[in-house]
């Protein structure tokens, strides 16, 4: 599924159509794509302390923006992908994480 919306994203940058929210984004830029992923992100996060279905929503509409974002920075999904990847099975510790001290 990220496959095929990654691909219908990427094809609205390079075949915009008028009216539409992706091409939208596209015509506005990487600071608009940018304050949309920085706007779901936080909405994800004040959702997960909501109903699932909420997390399930506002997950999805952060997914579909941060994918706009890769496309707009000429990023392919398999470099994700392979990232990913590489940290399957890494050992890591408490101590490889920083702390989030100034909330």
């Amino acid at each position: 599924m990220l496959t095929k919306l990654y691909a219908e994203i990427e094809q609205r940058k390079n075949e915009p159509k008028e009216g539409s929210y992706t091409t939208y984004l596209f015509e506005k830029g990487l600071d608009k794509i940018l304050k949309k992923v920085g706007e779901e992100t936080t909405e994800v996060v004040i959702a997960a302390k909501n109903e699932n279905q909420e997390l399930i929503s506002e997950t999805a509409d952060l997914t579909y923006h941060l994918l706009v974002l890769l496309v707009e920075k000429g990023i392919p999904l398999s470099a994700i992908k392979e990232e990913l990847e590489g940290r399957v099975g890494k050992i890591s510790t408490t101590k490889d994480r920083s702390e989030i001290t100034d909330l």
